[in-house]
């Protein structure tokens, strides 16, 4: 397996891993993770029944966008933009940074830097932040099915300590409970969209969602910024780059195939439930239904068992989406550890695994310190119900989305860098083309996700909330720059290892050899 860029050859493999010159536990376990695994993987992360449950109806009812099914075509096509640089870019970096490991090839180490410590708090935030739905609609199921009130943090956290054991395992039992839980959820919304579309509301298979002229609203932007969100998870696939066979090969087949199958499945989904209600009658159904929108209409078209078991499973596809966001964490924070952007004991695996057991701890006290945090401050008898979902949820989960697409944007204009700087612009024409409209729309997207916060979390435009929010993403990357500056004046050779990763320590060893 090759762990850098396509200019340098790896040793022999020993040990089912990589021979590394840190040693062994400086380096993920390879081959553990196949086309198949990798795919559950990186689409558990996007929780589809999360999306057509949550995402969908509060696109609808507050923002009054009927065309939502068109937005879903749209964001499609920018992503998939996006993803011709990026998969041609896993081709010739292969490092569980993936972010952070391509824009220091484009830009320099202090932009890794940067980058590396956006990632790590924006992929915190998205994971940290589903506990609170979590826990929110665990509590639900008690109350509705067992008679029970149950504080939501108390699921919550139980979940975080769950959450956490599975990052010590292998990623092979991870991939394989992450893709049952998706599977079936998946399988779920199909059966609906069947039914939905097989027994159409008052003005039939209506194609009026498809309209550009339905785009209106509170704006096409702070819709986009919203809806952008249901994606995430595609762009993770380089992250798992090292434990697979065939990298180059692997990594760009499974975002092409993620992103495809996503943008699709999101289209017809939000198409057949405009179908259920009408296109005219969607909106005022989301507004009067909120977030129980998907269910309301199942428990007419599909009955009430199938409702029952819906719900059960939006349960269990949050807990997939809560793994795969921990192992993307974890991977993170491998990677930074390894180039000394995080203490070094985060750069080795626990030898019984392979794992990155330090990361995988680490991303379990921060959402257990954050959990517990937002737990103290409901201080209602069995907690407000609306808080863990309209704070800890919708806060966190708009800071991730914000940060995760302001890096792929800075990914493009890397891409951009990397193969002009390397003389292959002529050679790479139609793929750099391709990453300079991503780079446009995603920018778009970005300015607008922060012009319209406060629509994004309900604050209000007075709050203080409105620049606090957006401003740790900001504060992640001035002192990720900085901690780049500083290593570069201090430790020339460790910042031009920036990125590298595992190659880095081949090229030492090169090196000594020579000498």
């Amino acid at each position: 397996m090759t762990t850098g860029s396509s200019r340098t050859s790896s040793p022999p493999a020993t040990g089912g891993g990589i021979s590394t010159f840190k040693g062994q536990d400086r380096a993920l376990r390879a081959d553990r993770l196949g086309t198949t695994g990798l795919l559950l993987s990186v689409l558990a992360a996007t929780a589809p029944l999360m999306v057509v449950a949550g995402v969908m109806p509060t696109t609808f009812g507050v923002m009054g966008i009927v065309g939502q099914p068109l937005l879903f075509v749209i964001l499609g096509v920018v992503l998939a933009l996006f993803s011709v640089g990026y998969a041609e870019m896993s081709r010739h970096v292969h490092n569980a940074g993936a972010f952070y490991a391509y824009i220091s090839r484009g830009l320099g180490g202090t932009a890794g830097s940067g980058a590396a410590m956006v990632a790590l708090v924006a992929y915190n935030a998205l994971q940290v932040g589903i506990y609170g739905i979590f826990g929110f609609e665990v509590s639900g199921l008690f109350a509705t099915y067992l008679e029970i009130e149950l504080a939501w943090w108390i699921p919550a956290l139980l979940a975080v300590l769950l959450t956490g054991a599975l990052g010590w395992l292998k990623i092979d039992l991870n991939a394989r409970v992450l893709g049952v839980l998706l599977l079936i959820e998946v399988a779920l919304v199909v059966i609906f969209d069947v039914a939905a579309l097989g027994d159409p509301g008052p003005e039939g298979l209506s194609l009026h969602a498809f309209n550009p002229d339905t785009l209106s609203g509170a704006g096409i932007g702070t819709a986009l910024c919203f809806c952008v969100a249901a994606f995430l998870g595609f762009e993770q696939a380089p992250v798992y780059a090292e434990e697979t066979s065939r990298p180059h090969v692997l990594v760009p087949r499974v975002m092409f195939l993620a992103i495809g199958g996503i943008a699709v499945f999101y289209t017809i989904s939000c198409w057949a439930i405009t179908v259920a209600t009408g296109p005219d009658a969607v909106v005022g159904t989301a507004q009067e239904q909120s977030a129980g929108l998907l269910f309301f209409l199942t428990e007419g078209l599909l009955g009430e068992t199938f409702t029952d078991v819906l719900h059960v499973l939006f349960v269990t596809g949050m807990f997939a989406a809560m793994v795969s966001f921990h192992n993307v964490v974890a991977r993170y924070a491998f990677a930074m550890g390894r180039e000394g952007l995080l203490p070094s004991a985060f750069g080795r695996t626990t030898s019984a695994s392979g794992a990155p057991g330090t990361g995988s701890l680490l991303q379990t006290v921060i959402a257990l310190v954050v959990v517990a945090a937002f737990a103290l401050a409901d201080d209602k008898p069995t907690g407000d119900p609306t808080a863990p979902v309209l704070h800890l949820f919708t806060w966190m989960g708009n800071v991730g989305a914000l940060g995760v697409t302001l890096l792929m944007s800075i990914a493009s204009v890397s891409v951009v860098a990397f193969f002009v700087r390397r003389g292959a612009a002529g050679t790479q024409f139609w793929r750099l083309t391709a990453a300079g409209l991503a780079t446009v729309a995603l920018l778009f997207i970005v300015v607008y996700t922060v012009k319209d916060f406060d629509v994004l979390v309900g604050s209000g435009p007075g709050s203080s909330l409105n620049w606090i929010l957006p401003g740790i993403i900001a504060l992640a990357l001035v002192i990720g720059l900085v901690q780049g500056l500083v290593l570069r004046a201090r430790d020339p050779e460790a910042h031009a290892r920036i990125g590298l990763g595992n190659e880095a320590f081949q090229l030492e060893k090169a090196a000594e050899s020579e000498h």
